[in-house]
């Protein structure tokens, strides 16, 4: 039994690690936050989608079979995530995946269940 105060010298050590690695509560809760983006099948076809070209409201509408508003919210919400950008041209936005990072994690995610 350890008397309070003692620490096993394998634990101390990994306390160490922790001390030094262990991100903080701000960044973690911010990682928290942008996997909760991909925990929902609605904004996961919209970034499969835009996996594979960019688009417009209406055409992911179209393709997804939802109404332009219902993919408008969850643009928003990707687009705050910083998971997609948008770019106009004319009257029209045109959406696609921010950046390769969020190119690699769907990837990543998909090995990973198709294992």
């Amino acid at each position: 039994m350890i008397q309070s105060g003692q620490v096993h010298k394998e634990h101390k050590e990994l306390l160490e690690v922790i001390a030094k690695e262990m991100p903080t509560d701000e960044k973690l809760f911010d990682l928290a936050e942008l996997f909760k983006m991909f925990g929902d099948s609605t904004r996961m076809k919209i970034l499969f989608v835009l996996f594979e070209t960019e688009a417009c409201t209406c055409g992911l509408a179209e393709a997804l079979n939802m109404t332009s508003s219902a993919v408008s919210h969850q643009l928003g919400a990707l687009k705050r995530a910083k998971l997609i950008k948008s770019r106009r041209a004319g009257k029209s936005v045109y959406y696609s995946l921010a950046d390769d990072h969020v190119r690699t994690i769907i990837r990543m995610g998909m090995e990973h269940i198709e294992e």
